[in-house]
């Protein structure tokens, strides 16, 4: 028996060879393949779902979240505007004019469309269209801007078009622009420091003495009180002007303005008044007695 025990601890005792190493390893698999495969699938698949269960509750409670607070900022925002609308802060509180000084304010206002009290959505981003409307319904503007500013005040810049006179029809005067175009509104009496204008049979010829008119000196055109159109068979565009001093002067209308230029230093040096020819060159003559 002690032969026999000394033996088995001997082959205990012995180190495998790597063949045997390889076997015992084989085997060892194997019995861990049998192992699984005497387990349900089921077992694994639940294992594995449970393993995701606490990642897929956090995803959901952070899309919840998200959600939550896309709906909750969308309907402030809807009820911030809706207030924002009916209160006062979305009406324009103040619409301020500069540079107007024959027309008033609530005409200019009236011709741009913006009155204090509209919403300033009928401003903000209309401008353009604002300032075109006004240079439409009112022949008398010549530049209009408009600026929205201090979240519902407004400001209008004009340019107004000066008078260069009036026209005398069914003994009303009626006032031109220096752009050529007659004011349908009338006066009894002109105002001092710029002319009437007479005997014009075309509005094309009326229109050319105008322009010609606004391109003289302010101390020029004050000085004129009166433009009649006198034309002759030598001379279609020839006009006749009476003076302030006393004086008056015969003149082409297509040379007005540049011959114009001249005439106060050819009144200075008359002795007497006269006539003023400014039609071919530049002389002057005293009335005849």
């Amino acid at each position: 028996m002690k032969f026999r025990l000394n033996r088995q601890e001997s082959k205990q005792q012995r180190s495998l060879t790597p063949w045997e190493q390889y076997q015992e390893q084989a085997k060892q698999k194997r019995r861990q393949q049998q192992r699984q495969a005497r387990t349900p699938k089921w077992f694994h698949q639940a294992k594995r779902i449970g393993d995701k269960l606490p990642r897929l509750k956090h995803q959901r409670n952070r899309q919840l979240v998200r959600r939550l607070t896309i709906l909750l900022t969308s309907f402030t925002v809807v009820i911030l505007a809706m207030v924002y609308l009916v209160s006062p802060l979305s009406h324009l509180q103040r619409v301020r004019v500069t540079g107007a000084h024959a027309l008033s304010v609530r005409q200019i206002q009236t011709a741009t469309g913006v009155l204090p009290g509209d919403s300033i959505f009928n401003v903000m981003g209309h401008e353009k269209k604002l300032q075109q409307q006004a240079l439409q319904r009112n022949s008398r503007l010549k530049k209009v801007t408009v600026q929205f500013h201090l979240l519902n005040h407004a400001t209008i810049r004009v340019t107004e078009y000066v008078t260069a006179g009036y026209v005398m029809r069914q003994n009303r005067y009626y006032e031109v622009l220096e752009n050529g175009i007659v004011s349908q509104q009338s006066v009894s009496q002109p105002k001092s420091g710029t002319p009437v204008y007479g005997q014009f049979k075309t509005t094309k010829r009326l229109h050319r003495m105008i322009l010609q008119y606004a391109k003289l000196d302010s101390d020029i055109k004050s000085s004129i009180s009166e433009i009649q159109d006198s034309p002759t068979k030598s001379n279609p565009d020839r006009v006749h002007l009476f003076m302030n001093d006393g004086n008056e002067v015969y003149a082409s209308i297509p040379s007005f303005a540049k011959k114009m230029a001249y005439y106060p230093s050819i009144a200075a040096k008359m002795k007497q008044k006269g006539v003023v020819n400014l039609e071919v060159g530049a002389y002057s003559y005293a009335f005849k007695k």
